[in-house]
């Protein structure tokens, strides 16, 4: 195998494919990326089991073959290399690279030795624009479960209803998001890895443009921009939304959402590594009181707003309660309340399509 790039066009197609390198395992060859030259193209491959990413880039190709090397090392290697023409060559050394009046070597392991990843995923689909949905998957992953105790919480519900409707959540807080199909012969409902989900975020460039997005047998496979991502979907029982969300609420307050997270996030500067990360809110009729204590010392400040309903006093974590506060988009938002223990939400005031839901902690203070 002999071919000729741009560095900088090899660099950044060998980065994106070795995000789906594995790490931490016994098999070696699960942490290389596949290099695969013919005609006048590279075709890059990696996967670890669950997610797996192909990228294509035009090359010049003087001799056909392919070749698997460690991704995260070739990656790193190239980064250096972004403003120079590349050439890379198999040989009994291993695999060469060649640039400017100097070459280096990797090792180097047989392609035969590289799983097979089945590309043929295409029975069920769904339309959108990309814009919305990488809106959808901002306004969600940052609430999947992060720990490997709840596997299935690690990803995101994707339900096709009259809007799709996409539900994250972690044991503490929960995050919901709406946005309109333009056409698909979908399933029912889907359980994608947030990691998978980040991915195609970053795959997808912003605009009006289209994306299809295939599922199958258990697989998702979205192409874009000559890159395609397959991963597996998880598979059991997600916990529905409906049984978690309060269908009324005895406290309602609207206020600025920008003033809001100022003061927050100036009450979680003093409560920063504390165990519990509590801010309390004091809602009032015309103002809701912000405050957090610490060690270091304390914070109050005063927020207007419009309250209505009966006064409460309560407390969350102020990272939880930042997130969501960032991800709506409006100028003023509303936080809906059931007494000082109970889920609260937060929305937009006018557009309803995202909402959020957090757990609050009782503050022994």
């Amino acid at each position: 195998m002999k071919f000729v790039c741009d560095g900088l066009s090899l660099s950044e197609a060998v980065g994106k494919t070795s995000k789906a390198c594995a790490v931490r395992t016994t098999a070696p060859i699960m942490e290389c990326i596949k290099i695969s030259a013919k005609n006048d193209e590279v075709i890059l491959l990696a996967t670890d089991g669950e997610l797996s990413i192909r990228k294509t880039l035009k090359a010049e190709v003087f001799e056909e073959g392919e070749v698997c090397v460690t991704g995260k090392l070739f990656a790193d290697f190239l980064v250096k290399l972004t403003d120079v023409e590349v050439t890379v060559k198999t040989g009994e050394r291993g695999m060469e690279i060649g640039y400017l009046d100097s070459s280096s070597y990797m090792q180097t392991l047989p392609a035969s030795e590289f799983p097979e990843i089945d590309l043929e995923v295409g029975e069920n689909y769904f339309v959108m624009k990309r814009a919305e949905l990488k809106k959808l998957i901002a306004d969600t992953t940052f609430c999947c479960a992060q720990e490997d105790s709840r596997p299935i919480l690690k990803g995101c519900l994707f339900e096709f209803k009259e809007r799709l409707e996409v539900t994250a959540l972690d044991g503490y807080r929960l995050a919901s998001s709406s946005a309109e199909l333009l056409s698909g012969n979908e399933e029912k409902s889907i359980i994608c890895p947030a990691r998978t989900l980040l991915e195609i975020s970053r795959m997808l460039s912003d605009g009006e443009e289209e994306v299809t997005v295939y599922t199958q047998g258990g697989n998702l496979l979205v192409t874009a921009d000559n890159m395609t991502i397959v991963s597996r979907l998880y598979q059991g029982e997600f916990i529905r939304k409906e049984n978690v969300v309060p269908s009324a609420f005895q406290t309602d307050v609207t206020l600025s959402r920008l003033e809001l997270i100022s003061s927050v996030e100036r009450a979680a500067i003093l409560i920063r590594g504390d165990k519990n990360n509590l801010v309390t809110l004091e809602i009032g009729a015309e103002e809701v009181r912000v405050r957090s204590n610490s060690e270091i010392g304390n914070v109050f400040e005063c927020v207007s707003a419009y309250a209505t309903g009966k006064d409460l006093v309560i407390s969350m974590n102020a990272k939880y309660l930042l997130d969501a506060l960032r991800a709506l988009d409006e100028e003023e938002c509303t936080l809906s309340f059931n007494g000082a223990v109970s889920p609260f939400i937060l929305q937009n005031k006018e557009k309803k399509d995202s909402l959020y839901l957090i757990l609050p902690v009782r503050n022994a203070q």
